[in-house]
């Protein structure tokens, strides 16, 4: 079933790559310069916390100053707008999923560098059911979610490990994050896919909720990062530095469970200390930079982008008018690139991230 808001929310994903072109046409020679003052944009998420934590602390205005810059982080309610805002030239860097960065900036012609690595979804996203026992029981039956998001992808995996389609489910609804627990609360709603904080409230106040499949069952696909214009970040490395810098000394807050820090986080994000450990406990944090550049570097990376890009293509959504799967061009560490090694706009650059592993900010 499409609603006149669901061709709403597809028609703002899908027009931005025909937006973007024109705006970083006209924003890439100044992103080009060197410069000293910077913007990051962030929305609220169990493993995103830590940037409002940086700006609010002023660990981040310690490291910027350190090198001279400035460095402005500014949070977003409206997650989406939050990578359109970065993908217009507005911001200089934005968290956001790998998917959603292969979709909407480099995608839409924006070259965009994966600056931090800061986690994995380790269950934080799920498949739940009323009543059912397996994926397979929801052949011909009715799924809300948030269409063409990280939930739309997972049920897309988990419907794979039984050998069903969406398109042997009845519908798929177009729910916002905001509804979502409503809606599933009405008799009608059989099934939803979603994250965090609403998996653990509606398994917490449904009886007869059951997850039929999580992203603990294709860890490392879900992505949470800090992506930066990759020119930005080429001719200003001083940006890099810092905001890793500041990255990872929270991250050592984190680690050594430090009550303050993580109950900041807790209340910003609308919960308890106990609530947000809960999420994380979901949640695969490379608290240690080793970790991070690990998991940049993994040789099934590659593996899960091509999958990522396949499934963006199908949904029509990998850059407008993409030809097929390998539109985009994605590098690696290693200097190896999956998709049009002529269009690469996506890169996992483990330079900073291993600075801060060797100690060198």
């Amino acid at each position: 079933m499409t609603t006149g808001n669901d061709m709403q929310r597809k028609q703002k994903l899908l027009a931005t790559a025909l937006s973007v072109g024109v705006l970083s046409a006209f924003a890439a020679p100044l992103a080009a310069q060197e410069k000293t003052e910077f913007r990051l944009a962030w929305s609220i998420y169990v493993g995103w916390m830590p940037w409002g934590y940086l700006e609010d602390s002023g660990i981040m205005d310690k490291w910027a100053d350190k090198y001279g810059i400035d460095v402005e982080i500014v949070q977003f309610n409206d997650y989406v707008e939050s990578i359109n805002q970065y993908t217009a030239g507005a911001f200089d860097g934005v968290s956001a999923t790998n998917m959603d960065t292969l979709s909407i900036p480099s995608g839409g012609g924006v070259d965009t560098t994966a600056l931090i690595v800061g986690d994995y979804s380790n269950g934080n996203d799920a498949v739940i059911a009323k009543g059912a026992e397996s994926l397979a029981d929801l052949k011909g039956k009715p799924v809300n979610l948030v269409e063409l998001s990280v939930s739309h992808y997972l049920l897309a995996r988990g419907l794979d490990t039984v050998g069903l389609e969406e398109a042997d489910l009845a519908s798929v609804i177009n729910t916002s994050d905001a509804d979502m627990i409503a809606a599933y609360a009405t008799p009608d709603v059989e099934a939803v896919v979603t994250w965090n904080p609403l998996v653990s409230e509606i398994l917490g106040t449904s009886s007869d909720a059951v997850t039929l499949f999580d992203s603990s069952k294709i860890p490392g696909e879900i992505l949470d990062l800090m992506v930066v214009n990759t020119e930005v970040l080429e001719a200003n490395p001083n940006f890099g530095k810092a905001v890793a810098g500041a990255w990872y000394e929270v991250m050592g807050l984190m680690a050594a469970g430090d009550e303050a820090a993580l109950t900041a986080m807790a209340e910003a994000s609308g919960t308890d200390l106990a609530g947000y450990k809960a999420q994380m406990a979901a949640t695969e944090m490379f608290f240690d930079p080793a970790a991070a550049v690990a998991q940049a570097s993994s040789d099934a990376l590659p593996t899960t982008m091509t999958g990522v890009a396949e499934f963006l293509f199908d949904k029509g959504i990998l850059g407008e008018g993409a030809p097929s799967a390998d539109f985009v061009g994605i590098a690696y560490p290693d200097g190896t690139v999956t998709g049009d090694v002529g269009n690469v706009k996506f890169r996992f650059d483990t330079t900073y991230m291993q600075m801060a592993a060797d100690g060198a900010l």
